[in-house]
């Protein structure tokens, strides 16, 4: 039983009126995947997007990020395209980073109580199981 819960819708388009920099971990280069979608349609919309992903150099015209601990700019949000099982170790390296991120956001049907718990310890605001493109196009 998942005992998560999001923040209030007012508090998600909160999120996305203050917030540029969006870090995309599992960003494929392939425009054919959720992840390339949605993460174009952001940077359509105004953010600025990093890939994350030790697989590319660069995705939409952004130089990719190995590991979110490589990221030596402020980061927003941190949006995860990956499997269930790595979003606690992803919510730890957000938590590691020096300018700890205000936002953890997992995608659609993406929800890990121990990932939450990790990122709210450290002082970010917990999204999952919803897609980022989504709630923008909604709460706009």
């Amino acid at each position: 039983m998942n005992m998560f819960h999001n923040p209030s819708e007012d508090r998600i388009s909160s999120v996305l009126k203050n917030s540029t920099t969006i870090a995309v971990v599992g960003l494929s280069g392939n425009p054919t995947r959720t992840s390339h979608q949605v993460a174009e349609a952001m940077q359509k919309a105004g953010y600025r997007i990093i890939p994350v992903n030790p697989n590319v150099e660069e995705v939409l015209g952004e130089k990719a990020a190995a590991r979110l601990g490589d990221i030596q700019e402020h980061v927003d949000i941190v949006n995860v395209f990956r499997r269930t099982e790595h979003l606690p170790g992803i919510a730890e390296e957000a938590a590691a980073m020096p300018d700890v991120p205000g936002v953890f956001w997992a995608q659609l049907e993406l929800v890990s109580e121990e990932a939450a718990r990790t990122a709210e310890e450290s002082g970010m605001t917990v999204i999952m199981d919803k897609c980022i493109k989504v709630e923008l196009a909604r709460l706009s």
